[in-house]
């Protein structure tokens, strides 16, 4: 059975309910700034956060600026990433990212989508994250967390990353659209999970349209009062 798409007002219960949850929510990656955070996002990519901090919490003590990674070479930088994986491309990538930022943006970080996606290494995600995590921009980073949770609950129903990222940034209220990143990637991480999904205690099960959420759980739909108020 397809999943209906979510009205108006179901999205929004669904994000008062995940800032109620999580007021203040932030990215699990180690990070302290816009260089750090874009090292970290390209380091992500097919990584856990967990695997990428304990290299980073080696790594940026000693070298956290395009100059000193660079001046680690890749040989270099490979021995302080070499736990996680593809770490051999990663290494490559982050050293020409860093020539870059050196020779082309002042060893600054850009704030803009064709700068940031011009590096090595850096595609439509990365520079998602580092626009919205960094920058504080409205932009939505669809990872398999958010696309699994976008397409499961009706929020935003797409055949891939970019309908489902498309889709988000329409119907997500102002209000929400910055925070939003993260509430998804957390829900989706800890709560929406892919093989059992916790719909018994999810804070949004009664405004989620999946039609099997009650055999995970769910024991209560949204009412017309609620839907009404």
């Amino acid at each position: 059975m397809p999943v209906k798409n979510m009205t108006k007002k179901q999205i929004q219960i669904f994000f008062e309910r995940l800032r109620e949850q999580r007021p203040d929510p932030k990215t699990e990656l180690n990070y302290s700034s816009p260089f750090e955070l874009l090292v970290a996002v390209t380091l992500s990519a097919q990584a856990t956060d967990i695997s990428v901090n304990k290299a980073t919490d080696k790594l940026f003590p000693v070298a956290n600026t395009p100059e000193s990674i660079y001046a680690l070479g890749v040989e270099g930088l490979k021995d302080y990433i070499k736990t996680i994986g593809l770490y051999n491309s990663k290494a490559e990538n982050v050293i020409k990212a860093c020539k870059m930022l050196i020779e082309k943006h002042n060893s600054e970080v850009p704030n803009n989508r064709i700068d940031l996606e011009a590096l090595p290494g850096v595609g439509r995600k990365t520079a998602n994250v580092v626009l919205n995590t960094a920058f504080g921009m409205p932009t939505m980073a669809v990872d398999t967390h958010i696309f699994r949770v976008g397409n499961r609950t009706g929020l935003a129903v797409g055949k891939n990353v970019l309908e489902v990222e498309q889709r988000l940034i329409k119907v997500i209220p102002k209000e929400f659209i910055v925070d939003a990143h993260h509430w998804l990637i957390l829900h989706g991480r800890y709560c929406c999970i892919a093989r059992k999904p916790k719909c018994g205690e999810c804070v949004v099960s009664d405004v989620c349209n999946w039609p099997d959420k009650y055999e995970f759980g769910a024991t209560r739909e949204i009412t017309a009062k609620t839907l009404n108020n």
